[in-house]
């Protein structure tokens, strides 16, 4: 028989289960935020851009976190100054800013050969290599993400779903924008170690998209979001134990699988329907013609 506890035997393991809990966590809950706003290319984005300054910040003997927070924060300015004083879509800034970041690290390692294998488990994560700096790190910004949405969440709302509104309120949506891009930039930056550049930006946006499809409900959503986050973490952790794969790209796995499930409910709980009617409870299939019909099955 399988011994289902024998993964946790490992100190590695642990750390890597609690390390992907914490992100999966975040990720889930920035990841309503940005899938509202129709921004799911900037969690990709601004891991690519975070990328460069990761690398340079390696070669010069620079502190990692310190290197990359600043090219990140850096990155996520210049495409809200760029979107915001230079009628450019938000999309077109990140595009240019972000694959300009990458492109920086790309050739910092084509000049420093000897860096290359370093470099792998930030292109795609290497979990069970986390340290308990990188899950101080994680918790540091998992606690300062969670106190930003405590208290701009009204704001962040009004900012979402009408900035018109919103500016007339006098809520500052431009620097609204501004925070919330450098809380993702921590994020970005937290995750990366673990899930990997490559991989992030769906570690970020399944599990919204999940909780979007099975609800309409803000507030479901948020815990929808989050608690997918931390499920699909947890059981592509796990599997990837048994199964000797590679850890974040399980994760990812189990998170679009997860979106894929709950797209097809969404079609099945669209086209068919179950109500009663007192005691008789009725199932029927929509059928959209040029007049609504449907046929009652006893």
């Amino acid at each position: 028989m399988i011994d289902l506890l024998a993964p946790f035997q490992y100190e590695f393991f642990t750390r890597g289960v609690i390390a992907s809990v914490l992100v999966g966590g975040v990720c889930g809950l920035l990841g309503v935020y940005i899938i509202l706003r129709g921004m799911s290319y900037i969690g990709h984005g601004l891991s690519h851009a975070v990328f460069g300054g990761a690398v340079a910040s390696y070669i010069m003997n620079f502190n990692f976190y310190l290197g990359a927070t600043i090219w990140g924060f850096v990155s996520a300015l210049i495409i809200n100054q760029m979107a915001k004083r230079n009628k450019i879509k938000a999309d077109a800034a990140i595009g240019v800013v972000t694959t300009a970041g990458f492109a920086i690290g790309v050739l910092l390692i084509s000049l420093n050969r000897s860096y290359v294998r370093n470099f792998e488990a930030l292109l795609f994560g290497n979990i069970l290599g986390i340290t308990n700096q990188d899950i101080a790190v994680i918790v540091l910004v998992t606690i300062i993400t969670g106190t930003f949405i405590f208290f701009f969440q009204k704001r962040l709302l009004f900012t979402v779903f009408d900035r018109e509104t919103a500016q007339v309120y006098g809520i500052s949506t431009n620097l609204i924008d501004t925070l919330f891009s450098l809380v993702l930039a921590g994020v970005v930056i937290a995750s990366m170690s673990s899930i990997g550049v490559t991989l992030l930006a769906s570690a970020i946006v399944a599990p919204a998209i999940s909780a979007r499809m099975l609800t309409n409900n803000f507030l479901k959503m948020i815990v929808l979001s989050c608690g997918i986050g931390i499920a699909t973490a947890f059981l592509g952790m796990y599997a990837s134990f048994y199964f000797n794969s590679s850890s974040g790209a399980t994760i990812v796995l189990f998170g679009a699988g997860t979106a894929g499930i709950t797209y097809v409910y969404s079609l099945l709980h669209r086209a068919y329907h179950i109500h009663d009617h007192g005691e008789i409870k009725h199932a029927h299939v929509h059928i959209h013609a040029e007049s609504h019909q449907h046929e009652h099955e006893h």
